[in-house]
């Protein structure tokens, strides 16, 4: 289990900031070949972002190359050097459907990507938000590699002209559709990136909404997010001393056997413990990124 409470978005044009985000405390970097790339950039940026990823250097830090889509001049040759540097995962842009994930997961296996290279999709088109039943669903299919969504605000507000200036609330379709189909099939879930990096309590607010709503964590575009996504993302002292009384509570052999145990006065059940492994387990996570 991973935590990726905190996963930043770094230029892969910029080679200052690929060595930079070496000693930043992010959970997942995301070395960028689309949106911040300018197109004649791309080729260059395709060979600093694969050198960077064999050259290693980054720790415990989860690293995923977000390609250009297939669609586009650029798409084939990034996911192909894509594979060749073997990253953690890859990120889709514009998914569509299942089929587009069924589709770039079949091109890695034919360009011999290791196994342990994963799939992140892009929930960030109106489409995208319609299917994305569809999508999460394919991480069901025999050789699909899909293990994350990724939710991109930006580019729904561009699509779907919404107005997100005082609140999320035209939004929460957008969130909760994404959150609910990550749950139903077993996958981890991103909150978008909040853009005005200067506004700290803007995005403190910004995340215990997304928590809320069931995120893992949020996805940044400045390192001075990463240690408030990092707070507000990881399990508290406190929840993490009742999971782990809710654990020792069913553990006991007095208990064996039942659905339901109390625990400081609270019925608990088996769901709870459950969450509760849950909780220790990204608790420990956690604690073992330290020594990075």
């Amino acid at each position: 289990m991973r935590p990726r409470r905190s996963v930043l978005y770094m230029p892969g044009s910029n080679a200052r900031a690929l060595a930079k985000a070496k000693t930043i405390a992010a959970d997942a970097l995301i070395l960028d070949l689309e949106d911040a790339v300018a197109p004649e950039a791309k080729e260059a940026a395709r060979q600093q972002v694969a050198d960077a990823v064999r050259g290693g250097g980054y720790g415990r830090r989860e690293l995923v190359i977000r390609i250009n889509g297939l669609e586009t001049p650029w798409g084939e040759a990034d996911l192909a050097a894509a594979a060749v540097a073997a990253p953690d995962a890859i990120l889709l842009p514009k998914t569509a459907s299942g089929a587009d994930i069924e589709r770039a997961s079949q091109r890695l296996d034919r360009a011999n990507a290791p196994p342990s290279t994963a799939l992140w999709a892009m929930i960030e088109t109106p489409q995208a938000v319609l299917n994305v039943a569809d999508i999460a669903a394919t991480c069901r299919r025999v050789g699909a590699r899909l293990n994350c969504l990724v939710l991109g605000t930006n580019d729904l507000v561009k699509e779907t002209r919404a107005d997100l200036s005082a609140d999320r609330r035209p939004a929460l379709y957008w969130l909760s559709a994404t959150v609910t189909a990550a749950r139903a099939y077993g996958l981890d879930v991103l909150d978008g990136v909040y853009n005005d990096f200067r506004d700290g309590a803007g995005f403190r607010r910004e995340c215990l909404d997304g928590r809320a709503l069931g995120f893992d964590g949020k996805t940044l575009i400045h390192p001075d997010q990463v240690a408030e996504a990092n707070a507000v993302f990881a399990p508290t002292a406190a929840e993490v001393g009742m999971a782990r009384k809710i654990i020792a509570a069913f553990a006991e052999p007095a208990n064996a056997g039942k659905g339901v145990v109390v625990v400081e006065g609270r019925m608990v059940e088996l769901l709870h413990a459950k969450i509760a492994e849950r909780a220790v387990a990204i608790a420990e996570a956690i604690d073992a990124m330290v020594d990075r």
